[in-house]
């Protein structure tokens, strides 16, 4: 059994190091945001520290993986991903996605009148977003841009650019947001068939 945790535990360094890599986090950005040392970190990631739960649950969620990813646990088998909701300004954020470092998919509800006494406050970060509205009307600022997106409507930007979103209405809104690393661009694959 002793050999089992042992070869579990020679793994999970280069999981950590290969999660922060493929994230383009440095072990500065990483300890600012788990609040571990960057010397524990290193040595976590080189395998000279074997981790605890102490130093693999803020990890996990730093990562915005699992922890039975994080740690390598056999797939159970089943197929099923269940998403934990959480709450984030007031909006409930789904993740859909656990690709770290790669598209990440969430279902954003924005209550009814959560924005209406807010100022826009537009922000600016690297990567690469879509959106779509699935019900409701999203009020969207990009840049020196002020517009509104119905149901079914998409919208896809550069997130160098300055942007903030909101209610349109005084009802609630759900969308899908993806975002994507710097650079890389929403492609549709598809295939024209002559009739």
């Amino acid at each position: 059994m002793s050999n089992e945790f042992d070869a579990v535990l020679a793994t999970i360094g280069p999981r950590l190091r290969e999660l922060r890599r493929r994230s383009g986090a440095t072990l500065t950005a990483l300890s600012r945001i788990t609040g571990i040392a960057i010397s524990t970190l290193s040595r976590l990631e080189s395998g000279h520290r074997k981790p605890g739960l102490e130093l693999l649950l803020p990890l996990a969620k730093a990562h915005q993986v699992p922890l039975d990813e994080l740690v390598g646990a056999p797939d159970s088998g089943d197929p099923r991903v269940f998403p934990r909701p959480f709450n984030h300004n007031g909006m409930t954020v789904i993740p859909l996605t656990r690709n770290p470092g790669g598209l990440q998919a969430h279902k954003q509800i924005l209550p009814a009148g959560l924005t209406d006494h807010l100022e826009p406050d537009p922000r600016s970060h690297e990567g690469y977003h879509w959106l779509y509205v699935l019900n409701g009307h999203l009020r969207v600022i990009l840049g020196d841009r002020d517009f509104i997106l119905a149901a079914g409507e998409v919208a896809e930007f550069d997130t160098h650019l300055p942007h903030w979103f909101g209610n349109a209405d005084t009802r609630s809104v759900e969308f899908l947001s993806i975002l994507g690393p710097q650079g890389e661009r929403f492609h549709i694959k598809a295939r024209y068939r002559r009739e």
